[in-house]
């Protein structure tokens, strides 16, 4: 969000417009399950609906590693997508 905000209000606004699709779609707010199709298809792209079903995996029911793996395997894309975007965005903001 930094290396597209060109000032500190943009990039409280950006924050809002990613933040809030994640809270409503990612299952925190309303359960994921019964939201309509189109809904839970979009809120797959959010890393916060991968993190709150490992949260709720371990938490509530006892998971370990193996259990979760598959959506600790989504977080590491995310990481390493939103890494490499940013990190190609910052090198330009620096040239």
């Amino acid at each position: 969000i930094s290396t597209i905000a060109r000032t500190q209000m943009q990039a409280l606004q950006l924050t809002f417009f990613f933040f809030l699709p994640s809270i409503m779609l990612s299952g925190f707010m309303f359960p994921y399950r019964g939201m309509p199709d189109w809904a839970q298809i979009f809120g797959e792209i959010f890393p916060l609906t991968h993190f709150l079903r490992i949260t709720r995996a371990v938490m509530l029911k006892g998971a370990e590693l193996p259990a979760v793996a598959t959506e600790i395997g989504w977080l590491v894309v995310f990481v390493a997508l939103f890494a490499g975007v940013a990190l190609v965005r910052f090198r330009r903001t620096l040239d």
